[in-house]
């Protein structure tokens, strides 16, 4: 057995937000939203609820379109992959999510989770939806938002069933903050379940919602059945999926806010009170939680960390926590095993970083964390950009950028001017220059430290002319193979060059909004102002 001393603390320090859940024998598999980021569709495995690693990524690509590869100045970011559905059902694994830039349903299937997942789509957009395959074989989708559907699908998973299910089973009030949404659908002794993320206007926060009907079509009866601000900005805690143990428990995996780091698990205890569920206790997570360990003795490999560099995986050839800033241009990035290096050429211009391809990210983590990298700039032109960044709509980063020929480190922030939580998804104007030097050298170690406080995150940038220090590469490979869900930050810092960085510029306030709907990620990045085809090479990263 295993307990959670500290229920408050999320599954994960990162952002993985929507979370849906299920067993299949031993193991629990969750998914989680990724929007923008590919690879996508990111699937995480555990054995006891609390310590989960990397399973399997759905998808390298999506449509390719335009907006998805960042081509003519399009983007989607705040789109891409949303709260998706994971089923298994007859041996077979089931994904099925909506894309709000392309308006399409989309559905993936594989018999093993780590795939192949073939793709197809479900005629119609069902927001937020929620698959539920019955015992006799008819298929419900549960989707919406406010006004809540369900609607039954074809044998064949391709659209509505002809003559079958489809109807509106809930409406929220008109005045509701957040009207119900998120959709789990779920069939428990014969019983329907709905489950439901939701803000009335009386609590004021996010709450967790739940009805019950005896048939997929209704009638629902329920209400509020979370009410919990898991201790952290009044925010509350909703939106994801239940799931039981071998001997017959009941647990909840959902999603608080926790500002600029982005949206973490938690995890609550489920119970019945005849056919009504109950979170937690009096609506509360409680003090402790006891789960059941399915596999003693099993190591979890990191869900962030260093590399070196070295090893080539499945998925555009990086550890599977990196992701792309949209689809990338595999064409102007070398992975360089043998030196553990990581070219990027630049492929057109931009005017800021919101418009640079190839940007090669990782999640931060809470309560605070850093990352170092070396960049070699030598190959960069005048008006090229290379460095490390936090990624989000108020960005902020540290580079090597060449003006007249020469070399210059520079941090810029960018602050929209916008006070709308909305922010703006498409951001045509350039950063502001906060500080610059003189490089001494064309190998820069760059540092960006990000700080999670309580209505207080923001970050700060570093560098180092020596470069790469001496056995940062061998203290990169240690931490990129530690085990624990949160990575190994004793190795990290053995080869961190914290104790010789130079601080260069103020503070940089980092924020979530929705523009981006997103944790602030650390990037790795190269973008061109004036001309295309300059690159720089980055080497060594170390988080800690």
């Amino acid at each position: 057995m295993i307990f959670a001393k500290e229920a408050y603390d999320p599954l994960m320090k990162c952002d993985y937000p929507d979370p849906d859940v299920i067993r299949v024998g031993d193991t629990y598999y969750m998914i989680s939203t990724t929007m923008y980021f590919m690879p996508g569709g990111e699937i995480l495995r555990s054995h006891d609820l609390i310590h989960w690693e990397h399973a399997a990524f759905v998808y390298d690509r999506l449509d390719s379109t335009p907006a998805q590869k960042k081509e003519g100045g399009n983007n989607i970011y705040g789109c891409g992959m949303w709260a998706a559905s994971l089923r298994y059902h007859k041996g077979t694994f089931y994904v099925c999510f909506v894309c709000n830039d392309t308006n399409k349903t989309y559905l993936y299937r594989s018999e093993n989770i780590e795939g192949p997942w073939r793709k197809s789509e479900i005629e119609g957009f069902y927001h937020d939806c929620s698959l539920l395959f019955d015992d006799d074989d008819r298929i419900y989708i549960s989707y919406g938002n406010s006004a809540i559907h369900v609607t039954e699908l074809d044998a064949d998973l391709k659209g509505p069933k002809k003559g079958g299910v489809d109807v509106t089973v809930l409406t929220d009030k008109e005045d509701a903050p957040l009207g119900y949404e998120g959709s789990h659908f779920y069939k428990i002794n014969g019983k329907y379940y709905l489950f439901f993320i939701h803000i009335d206007k009386s609590i004021g926060m996010r709450t967790e919602c739940c009805f019950v009907a005896d048939r997929p079509e209704g009638e629902y009866k329920g209400g509020e059945i979370f009410e919990d601000d898991t201790m952290y900005k009044n925010m509350g805690a909703a939106q994801g999926g239940i799931v039981d143990t071998p001997s017959g428990k009941w647990y909840s995996i959902i999603f608080r806010d926790c500002g600029a780091v982005g949206r973490m698990p938690v995890l609550v205890p489920v119970t019945f009170d005849g056919d009504m569920p109950v979170f937690g206790t009096d609506k509360k997570v409680p003090d402790s939680i006891e789960v059941e360990d399915l596999k003693p003795g099993y190591e979890y490999a990191p869900l962030t960390g260093s590399d070196d560099f070295k090893k080539t995986y499945g998925h555009f050839g990086f550890a599977p926590f990196w992701q792309f800033d949209h689809e990338p241009d595999m064409s102007l990035v070398e992975h360089d095993t043998s030196k553990g290096t990581v070219k990027l050429t630049t492929g057109k211009i931009c005017v800021n970083l919101m418009q640079a391809t190839n940007t090669l990210t990782q999640r931060t983590m809470y309560p605070g964390c850093a990352a170092e990298v070396t960049v070699d700039g030598s190959g960069l032109k005048d008006g090229d950009y290379a460095g490390l960044c936090l990624l989000e709509s108020n960005y902020g980063f540290i580079a090597l950028t060449r003006r007249e020929g020469k070399l210059y480190i520079v941090t810029v922030k960018r602050t929209l001017e916008t006070d709308s939580f909305w922010g703006e998804r498409h951001d045509t104007k350039k950063g502001e220059e906060i500080a610059s030097v003189p490089a001494e050298s064309e190998t820069v170690r760059f540092r960006a430290d990000a700080s999670f406080a309580y209505m207080d995150d923001k970050g700060h940038f570093s560098y180092s002319s020596e470069g790469a220090l001496e056995g940062s590469s061998d203290s990169a490979s240690k931490c990129s193979s530690g085990v624990g869900s949160e990575g190994s930050s004793d190795s990290a810092s053995a080869g961190s060059s914290n104790g010789s960085m130079t601080p260069l510029g103020d503070d940089v306030k980092l924020e979530f909004r929705l523009d981006h709907f997103t944790g602030v990620r650390f990037g790795l990045f190269a973008f061109s102002t004036e001309s295309a085809g300059g690159s720089a090479v980055f080497s060594d990263f170390v988080m800690e």
